[in-house]
């Protein structure tokens, strides 16, 4: 179930996401769903992208600029 991302920057394209054992699935603003897991981008970003959703800052900012639009699936 997606949760609110708190966007405590204000101005994030972030709206919710959903965290598993090996995955995130991140909502936009846009309406676009993707899912990221350990196989694309990588275990080590989606523990980062993990972290920063749950701080509710940084998530959009990631995405862009460490994985660029590699992501398992979009939903």
């Amino acid at each position: 179930m997606l949760k609110f991302y708190k966007n405590l920057s204000g101005n994030s394209g972030v709206k919710a996401y959903d965290v598993g054992d090996d995955f995130i699935i991140v909502a936009f603003v846009t309406g676009d769903t993707y899912r990221y897991d350990y196989v694309i981008p990588g275990q080590e970003h989606v523990e980062n992208m993990k972290y920063l959703a749950e701080e509710g800052f940084g998530l959009s900012a990631y995405l862009s600029k460490a994985v660029k639009g590699k992501y398992a699936r979009k939903l």
